[in-house]
């Protein structure tokens, strides 16, 4: 067998692995099994695709991107990798071609859907071939628990018992230790090595910002800091992805909406011009995303509260995976807390699910809420401590105050008491608001509340303090919402603030915030440092080239080679071949592929 380092050099033009990736990919290769927990960028698919390679017989690969099959096989194809795919979008010709390739032992890999092993034609067809490994790709998606649960994924554990002497990886970039070992038990990987990697993405900034005008904050974010850069805005659901999208192309900022209500045609037709474009921002729900391969995505943007922090670490992930500074921002705000709670509350399934779910939320709000470096919060939440804070987030770039809010609670539970227990009425924020504020309302009047006892007593604070007040309080169990209009009622805990058996800790945002924008951008400024100043012009000139390539052979630009070889070859300058193919990236077959012309492409510089 063909060694794995030589592998790595010959076909994917890398010098050493990373991490743990050896290790790995050495025990496939000798036949063990393995469950995988890698973060986004970390180089998950060579843990399989390198053993593909090296054993005999096929990969095949369970994946539930079918979408994203075609750009997964054409990147190997790239490469002189033999992949093929089986899935929906295949008509009968192209199939019996792929099937009669496996058949042939003509493939190094062979990416499958999850529900096409539930085809007994499917499983015929792999016992007629000779299969080298099996490979679960997004293994969370086993999980009952989980964001993106498929119930095909429970199904696989039948392919140890079909195929006992195959190796089996399973991979995923999500999970915590609950869900590591729900994947290990269910895909009956109690018995492989488990090899868990460092959750940090240390490239990505985290930021969490209160909302004020989303839209506008929004639109002020992408302006200051990634013009014309890639990136993904994700929203709650489809109508505000449409209005968002809209609202962004009619202020210059060239978007696209994606969502699972819009045909599959349109669909299909923007993720692939996101993919293939540069600088183009998609407005998604989170129907999009998972295994996008696009590793110039230099931000990822929140306008809604994420269900759970599993779902916001994979969504966030999908920033930088080129390993270049990203942001990961969230607009937060007390309406997206009341609406996750109504959701909860009116969701599907018995106590135990809610449960489930609020416990979920909880921990997502706690992260919104932290004064503490938002970093340290995030990885302690998968089992990992980071030790210290980070200085790549907004709690520590501009560190927010933590503020004695006890006697705030106190008037605000206070008003929903009397509110409900003496009038036997329930009201939502606003008109609680309006009503410490001492504010007579044509709403306040009509139902006499300005005779209240608690009428004008939060006065000392201001209407969006008091928002805030509400939104932690909310966070911390010691209110609630009920009802299709978000009305507050008190919980079991209000007791104890009420009765001053407790103390309410809040956090107060910092007057003057340090410009994180200006941190982000000196982060990318030290990135391009690392090239020579004399070499910018040859970089651009080099990624007209790949912009060309790609067109021509309607690819996205990465696939050619990613910003990271070109900066090598605009800084070294190679003038031969030779010299060419010690470049990172640059294997055999994209030598064999590309050499020329990028030496051509350098050549035109000196003519």
């Amino acid at each position: 067998m063909e060694n794995a380092l030589d592998v790595l050099r010959r076909v994917f033009g890398y010098d050493e692995f990373r991490g743990s990736q050896q290790d790995i990919i050495e025990h496939v290769i000798n036949g063990g099994d393995a469950l995988v927990l890698m973060p986004t960028g970390g180089g998950k698919s060579l843990c399989y695709q390198i053993p593909a390679i090296v054993r005999p017989g096929t990969a095949v690969v369970i994946s539930p991107l079918i979408a994203l099959m075609q750009n997964q096989v054409d990147a190997l194809r790239e490469v002189g990798v033999k992949a093929g795919f089986i899935n929906s979008t295949l008509d009968y010709d192209m199939r019996r071609t792929v099937e009669a390739q496996f058949v042939g032992g003509e493939l190094d890999l062979l990416y499958l859907a999850p529900e096409a092993l539930a085809s007994q034609g499917t499983m015929r067809l792999l016992e007629r071939g000779r299969i080298g490994l099996f490979a679960i790709d997004e293994a969370h998606c086993v999980s009952q628990w989980g964001h993106d649960f498929r119930p095909d994924y429970l199904n696989l554990s039948m392919l140890h018992e079909r195929w006992p002497d195959v190796p089996r990886i399973a991979l995923t970039a999500t999970a915590t230790s609950a869900t590591h070992k729900e994947i290990a038990t269910r895909l009956g990987l109690d018995g492989a090595r488990h090899f868990v990697s460092s959750f940090d993405r240390p490239n990505i900034q985290y930021r969490i910002v209160g909302k004020q005008e989303p839209r506008r904050q929004l639109l002020d974010f992408l302006r200051g800091e990634h013009r014309n850069e890639a990136g993904i805005v994700y929203c709650l659901s489809r109508n505000s992805v449409e209005k968002i999208a809209e609202f962004l192309k009619a202020n210059g900022i060239p978007a696209l909406p994606y969502h699972a209500g819009l045909d599959a045609r349109t669909r299909a037709t923007n993720q692939d011009r996101f993919l293939k474009e540069d600088g183009l921002v998609m407005v998604a729900t989170i129907a999009f995303g998972m295994g996008i391969d696009k590793p110039d995505v230099r931000f990822v943007a929140h306008l809604d509260l994420p269900k759970s922090i599993e779902g916001y670490y994979q969504e966030t992930g999908r920033a930088g995976r080129d390993g270049e500074p990203s942001v990961a921002w969230l607009a937060y705000g007390l309406q997206d807390v009341v609406q996750q709670r109504k959701m909860i509350e009116t969701s599907e399934g018995d106590a135990a699910h809610r449960r489930n779910l609020g416990q979920h939320l909880d921990a997502m709000l706690a992260l919104c809420e932290t004064v503490q470096c938002r970093r340290v919060q995030l990885l302690a939440y998968f089992g990992q401590d980071l030790g210290k804070p980070c200085d790549n987030c907004d709690t520590c770039l501009a560190p927010p105050e933590s503020w004695d809010g006890t006697v705030a609670a106190q008037k605000l539970l206070s008003t929903v008491y009397r509110l409900e227990r003496e009038r036997n009425q329930k009201f939502g924020a606003g008109q609680c608001i309006d009503i410490l504020l001492g504010k007579k309302t044509d709403k306040v009047v009509q139902w006499h509340h300005d005779e209240l006892s608690v009428f004008g007593v939060g006065a000392d604070l201001r209407d969006t303090e008091w928002r805030a007040v509400i939104r932690q309080l909310l966070a911390q169990g010691l209110l609630s919402v009920e009802g299709d209009y978000g009305t507050l009622v008190l919980t079991d805990a209000s007791s104890e603030v009420l009765g001053r058996r407790r103390t309410v800790m809040l956090r107060r945002e910092p007057d003057r915030p340090v410009s994180t924008a200006k941190a982000a951008k000196t982060a990318r400024a030290e990135a391009a440092a690392t090239m020579p100043a004399e070499a910018a012009p040859v970089f651009e000139h080099l990624r007209a080239w790949r912009a060309a390539t790609a067109k021509e052979q309607s690819v996205p630009a990465y696939v050619i080679f990613h910003d990271a070889t070109l900066r090598q070859i605009a800084a070294e300058r190679p003038r031969t071949l030779s010299q060419l193919s010690s470049i990172s990236g640059v294997g055999e077959s994209k030598l064999a592929k590309f050499g020329q012309p990028i030496l051509d492409a350098l050549a035109e510089l000196d003519a």
